[in-house]
């Protein structure tokens, strides 16, 4: 059994054939989909996904990169989302994608700051894990995570540093690892995936987005897991099923809301 923990498959790229694409996905061993808002209007989107799709579990949040398109008081009908789904206990694994991105020329830092921020007291306030973007801003995301501390998560598409790796673990984070596995020039993301503690890894592939290499570009699905499961394995000199079990068993460990039969 395998568990993407981080898909956008409630995402226009699967409007088309979104059910075919979850159902060959478990075909292939993927047994739960964590799916995760990027903004207010992908709530909805989200949850239709997560309550029509079996093995699918939702998370609502505010994406950086969707953080201008925001007014400033969007943050409250986040909260009131979060106040009518939290209490059901398999309405809601976690409160994401949230996070910082410092990558984008222009980014206006501060907005994302206060986002982020208000966000993480959310995710205090109703005890959920949060699923973490983290691109060029890990150091600034890890002091904002000291401020206010939350139940764990992940920290999605990791690219930082071992001792980056070390204080997310120390935080009770898991680190996400995908597609960018494929790539022979991400040898700093294939060491720490091969290096680090395997109880601290879990699986993705931020389907539609960062395709394996394997796919020369084309779109990504979570039927992609697999085989970036098997290439992980490899990488660490390990049997196949032993890494999907661990890491399976991570993925419940930190987001407790998503069952093993989902």
């Amino acid at each position: 059994m395998l568990i993407d923990t981080h898909c956008h498959l409630a995402a226009g790229d699967f409007a088309a054939d979104r059910a075919a694409v979850a159902a060959a996905a478990r075909a292939a061993g993927v047994r739960a989909i964590v799916v995760p808002a990027v903004d207010l209007a992908s709530l909805a989107a989200v949850s239709e996904c997560c309550a029509s799709i079996p093995g699918c579990a939702a998370a609502y949040g505010i994406h950086p990169l969707y953080v201008p398109q925001e007014a400033e008081g969007d943050l409250r009908p986040l909260r009131e989302w979060l106040e009518q789904t939290a209490s059901a206990p398999r309405a809601v694994v976690a409160l994401g994608e949230i996070g910082l991105d410092f990558h984008v020329a222009g980014a206006d830092v501060e907005r994302q700051e206060r986002f982020f921020v208000e966000q993480l007291r959310m995710a205090r306030d109703f005890g959920l894990p949060v699923l973490l973007h983290v691109r060029r801003a890990v150091d600034r995301v890890l002091k904002y995570l000291r401020r206010v501390p939350v139940a764990g998560g992940i920290a999605h598409a990791f690219n930082g540093s071992r001792q980056q790796a070390d204080e997310f673990i120390a935080l009770g984070f898991r680190l996400g690892f995908g597609g960018t596995l494929s790539c022979d020039r991400a040898r700093r993301i294939r060491h720490l995936a091969a290096t680090l503690p395997l109880s601290s890894i879990v699986l993705e592939t931020d389907a539609p987005d960062m395709p394996p290499a394997w796919l020369a570009g084309g779109r990504n699905t979570p039927g992609e897991l697999p085989r970036i499961a098997a290439l992980l394995a490899e990488l660490r000199g390990i049997d196949v099923d032993e890494l999907a079990r661990v890491t399976s068993g991570n993925a419940r460990a930190v987001l407790p809301r998503l069952l093993s039969d989902d």
